[in-house]
């Protein structure tokens, strides 16, 4: 049997403990497609998993990595075949059955996203699910009626993964686009990303949040729940359309329905782990083209498995702007 690096998540003793190790096929969870992995990615759930500092994780041991990106090397389902270029998202991956963080993963074949012409395998996972979730955002906003001429759209969280890259998107679609963050050193990052304005969350009085207040936002992605998804819903404009992405900053929404019934105000829950195939196929086909982002290079780190505790840490502490890909095959 040959062994291969994976980096596996364990509960010993009541803590999560993660480290790298050497595994087989034969004691990964099995799937109809085996994937030589060539890149993954860190996504903030990645580090809530890997850490413990969130109840990500459904069962122990379970190799991390919520996303991959690689070919094909055998396949039991017609659909791919040796060779084939494809990524996988989501779904359990890298929670209840193991993930990303691997040089070789076993997946079910409905979880196989074949990789589009125009993406590479960095590229996808310079993506990954941030990414994914970004442009599923801009989907959804976009089937509600937003349109570039409807006026600005607001990021919160901007410097995030899921943030930079919406921001690159909207921007490059033609959107006049607002990035709200807490790190004022960032405001030159988030213009090159295409943020026409940087708007400091430290500005805001969070702790008088009208019913309604003026009307400024076409279109908003949030990435912070709490009280600044409050705010966004007391100032969106008529037909306005708000994408509720994270909870970074809280769990808890408060807010009346006046909103939503005296302004037409449109709250979209985002939701990257179960979207449907066809949705999903739809939205990486995007992001190979029209959404296609400008800048993933400015916003991309790369590290390798063995640097990943360190990128979990600096995660959790909001230290990391952008994404971080981890290379894993040659």
């Amino acid at each position: 049997m040959t062994t291969f690096k994976a980096y596996r998540i364990y509960n010993e003793e009541g803590k999560v403990q993660a480290r790298l190790i050497d595994t087989t096929l034969e004691e990964l969870d099995p799937g109809e497609v085996v994937i030589e992995a060539a890149y993954s990615s860190v996504n903030f759930k990645d580090a809530l998993a890997a850490t413990g500092a969130g109840k990500i994780i459904r069962r122990f041991p379970c190799v991390g990595g919520i996303d991959v990106a690689g070919s094909v090397t055998s396949s039991s389902d017609a659909r791919f075949k040796k060779g084939d270029a494809v990524l996988c998202t989501s779904y359990d991956l890298g929670v209840a059955h193991d993930g990303g963080y691997a040089e070789y993963v076993s997946v079910p074949a409905d979880w196989v996203v074949p990789l589009p012409q125009g993406l590479s395998t960095f590229d996808a996972m310079a993506l990954g699910t941030a990414g994914f979730t970004a442009g599923l955002a801009v989907e959804r906003m976009e089937h509600e009626g937003l349109r570039p001429g409807s006026g600005p759209v607001i990021v919160t969280g901007a410097t995030g993964g899921v943030g930079s890259v919406a921001i690159d998107i909207l921007a490059g679609a033609g959107y006049q686009v607002v990035a709200l963050t807490g790190k004022q050193g960032e405001a030159d990052y988030l213009k090159r990303l295409g943020a026409k304005e940087v708007m400091l969350r430290s500005a805001l009085d969070l702790s008088r949040v009208k019913p309604l207040d003026k009307a400024t936002w076409a279109g908003a992605v949030d990435n912070l729940g709490g009280d600044v998804l409050s705010w966004l819903a007391s100032t969106m404009q008529i037909g306005g359309a708000l994408a509720s992405i994270g909870l970074a900053a809280g769990h808890t929404f408060n807010t009346t329905v006046m909103p939503f019934i005296l302004r037409g105000v449109s709250l979209l829950g985002v939701d990257s782990v179960n979207a449907p195939m066809a949705i999903r196929k739809k939205v990486w086909q995007r992001l190979a083209t029209d959404l296609k982002p400008r800048h993933l290079q400015d916003m991309t780190t790369t590290v390798t498995l063995g640097q990943l505790p360190a990128v979990f840490e600096k995660i959790l502490k909001a230290q990391i702007r952008g994404r971080t890909v981890v290379k894993i095959g040659g």
